[in-house]
């Protein structure tokens, strides 16, 4: 069986992080991770393109095979909730551009999938990323919670996979 590289990516507006990993059979492989940040002082328009900007060289440069996205949660700021919502399109444009496959998934099925429970908070979730995989280091929250989506993907992708084949049929 083939090693499947696969980025997680965890959008934010301020600081998108994202994590890549391999996956080969049951075993994940720790590859690299890091964030995309914006500027602050830009216009909306111009920090998104900067997030496109980034996402696309880390994507260039790791090339993965395929792509996991966080979903958006609502929270009680309906114009910081929007403004994630379009860092979260730029998530997903991106790697359906370079022809990857992108798959989404809730943050309680990645806190689910990584520490075993739905409702952990991030110190868990880093401690269990370093678990799962010792040579992981992260320079951000995002790019910790990037690869705990990476992790969950690689735990579902056989599953959806499976599903898309009989699909086909």
């Amino acid at each position: 069986m083939a090693a499947i590289r696969i980025i997680g990516i965890d959008p934010g507006l301020r600081r998108t992080g994202w994590g890549v990993v391999e996956s080969q059979g049951n075993a994940l492989r720790f590859i690299e991770s890091g964030s995309v940040t914006s500027d602050d002082r830009c216009d909306l328009a111009i920090r998104l393109k900067q997030i496109h900007d980034g996402l696309v060289t880390v994507l260039a440069r790791l090339t993965p095979d395929e792509a996991a996205v966080e979903q958006t949660f609502v929270n009680k700021d309906a114009s910081a909730t929007l403004k994630l919502g379009q860092a979260r399109g730029v998530a997903l444009l991106v790697p359906a551009l370079a022809g990857l496959s992108v798959a989404e998934y809730a943050p309680n099925q990645v806190k689910k999938t990584v520490i075993g429970v739905g409702h952990g908070d991030k110190a868990q979730i880093h401690m269990m990323v370093k678990v799962l995989m010792p040579k992981a280091n992260f320079d951000s929250h995002d790019a910790a919670d990037a690869l705990a989506i990476a992790i969950c993907h690689a735990h579902h992708r056989q599953s959806i996979t499976a599903r898309l084949a009989a699909l086909a049929k």
